[in-house]
């Protein structure tokens, strides 16, 4: 990616620059694991038997586990290298939880984490083909973040995207057949599986219509409820039942603009996504009025 920085309608090409140590990469993320990942920061260079975890975070919307890496050096497998950062993880998970209660100040309890949703991240300047296609599986619970830091103080954060149609790593013989069994990549396919035609296509023609109106959304399937984010949080969070949609709108009750009053409050009331306002989509004659109640929330977060 090449950056230019307008002066009096000429541009000026932004030179690249380079990392000097790993250390620093690690420290400016770590520093900013909140702003960029949406991630508390748990440890950094945790130990646990013969391997150290460069930093340790947890998503407290999944309730699990993050580990990240940092490299500057290509001549490392991510796959082995991520497989054993797993195993470690299912093999101790006393040690992780007794960490981040002791630099949280909380009683986090072994049950109360969903081991399923933990994700290796691998975080580096960039990465060779090799690399990228070792990872290129649907269900592979490993990120790659390509990293660039430009002369005028900027830096950004690029993730490898992996096509929800590549193959499966269970179809590769030899893989890590007991981590596999715990670690689940959630997918919106996997998510859609089992629903009927009509849930199938409401949820598809929202899709739609939100990625056609805003081009800043991320799409994020978690185990129970596909998130849509901006920067990182929440605008709405979307539960694919048989034949509707379970939609949670991430506002406050009070700061919903309901005319039609199809919002229900449920601040009161336990449930899977986040915010108080929740929508159920029984027809795709709901999308429109629904898309009101989305720009809303959508430009509270801006």
């Amino acid at each position: 990616m090449t950056l230019y920085q307008i002066n009096n309608e000429k541009l000026a090409h932004i030179k690249k620059v380079n990392f000097e140590y790993e250390k620093d990469l690690q420290k400016l993320t770590e520093n900013n694991l909140e702003e960029l990942f949406n991630l508390q920061f748990v440890e950094t260079e945790f130990q646990v038997d013969n391997l150290r975890i460069d930093t340790l975070a947890f998503n407290l919307e999944s309730k699990s586990f993050v580990i990240i890496e940092y490299k500057n050096s290509k001549n490392y497998s991510v796959i082995d290298q991520g497989y054993s950062y797993l195993s470690l993880l299912l093999n101790n998970k006393a040690e992780f939880v007794l960490k981040y209660n002791e630099n949280m100040n909380v009683n986090l309890k072994k049950s109360d984490v969903d081991w399923s949703q933990t994700i290796i991240m691998f975080i580096a300047p960039s990465f060779t083909t090799y690399q990228l296609k070792s990872v290129e599986f649907n269900d592979l619970a490993f990120e790659l973040w390509e990293v660039s830091k430009f002369g005028n103080n900027t830096v950004l954060f690029d993730k490898v995207n992996v096509s929800e149609n590549k193959a499966s790593i269970n179809t590769i013989k030899n893989n890590k057949t007991e981590v596999n069994k715990q670690i689940k990549k959630y997918t919106e396919s996997r998510l859609l599986r089992k629903k009927s035609k009509k849930s199938k296509e409401m949820y598809n023609t929202l899709k739609e219509r939100i990625n056609n109106q805003y081009d800043d959304i991320e799409i994020v399937p978690l185990k129970l409820y596909v998130a849509f984010k901006l920067n990182k949080k929440n605008v709405i969070s979307v539960a694919i039942q048989k034949n509707y949609l379970k939609i949670w709108i991430d506002l406050k009750f009070d700061q919903i603009n309901d005319p039609l009053n199809k919002i229900e409050d449920v601040s009161e009331k336990g449930h899977w996504g986040t915010g108080d306002c929740y929508f159920q989509m029984d027809d795709l004659d709901d999308i429109e009025y629904f898309m009101t109640l989305f720009k809303q929330a959508y430009d509270y977060k801006l």
